[in-house]
């Protein structure tokens, strides 16, 4: 019976996956409000109110990477991503150095013309995921799907890896 366990795909390792960096998806969000307040402090009435817009933008830019669920079972490892919006065709995985990349791009451009009003929005946003690949991964025979919006990515186990633990008998001396 396989059994599954929530554990990420990385080897310890003082230094970071190749091109990662920390997730902070509340930081732009903080520094809006940091600014906010020292605005406050040093004459905030005789300014302009400050736009949203850049607070959206960035984020937008601090929220674009989606997270994963990484499972492992006896055969594989498996990573699962929702994409909600994306298409096979903006998506591309690669293989290099010993690290799986996850790339994807969504573009998005609504039109609204009515009688008394015209709306035009474009949204553009990219993503990147880094993932370094355990020695017990076969990168020949890693595979992907992609079905309504989530992204299976199974990243089989070499041979060795398959063969089950050998116990050791313990011997009084």
């Amino acid at each position: 019976m396989a059994t599954e366990t929530k554990l990420p795909v990385t080897k310890p390792s003082s230094a970071p996956a190749v091109g990662s960096e920390t997730w902070r998806p509340f930081q732009a969000l903080r520094n809006e409000i940091d600014q906010i307040f020292d605005d406050f402090g040093s004459g905030f009435w005789n300014r302009p109110i400050r736009s949203l817009a850049r607070l959206e933008r960035d984020l937008s830019r601090s929220i674009s990477a989606p997270a994963v669920d990484v499972a492992e079972s006896d055969k594989a490892y498996e990573i699962t991503a929702e994409l909600p919006g994306l298409d096979e065709k903006n998506i591309n995985i690669t293989v290099a150095n010993g690290a799986l990349t996850i790339k994807g791009e969504k573009r998005e451009e609504t039109e609204e013309k009515k009688k008394d009003y015209y709306v035009s929005e474009r949204r553009y946003g990219a993503f990147e995921r880094h993932f370094t690949l355990p020695d017990s991964v076969n990168p020949d025979k890693i595979e992907a799907t992609f079905k309504n919006g989530v992204l299976k990515v199974t990243l089989p186990k070499t041979e060795e890896a398959q063969k089950p633990a050998k116990t050791i008998n313990v011997k009084a001396a």
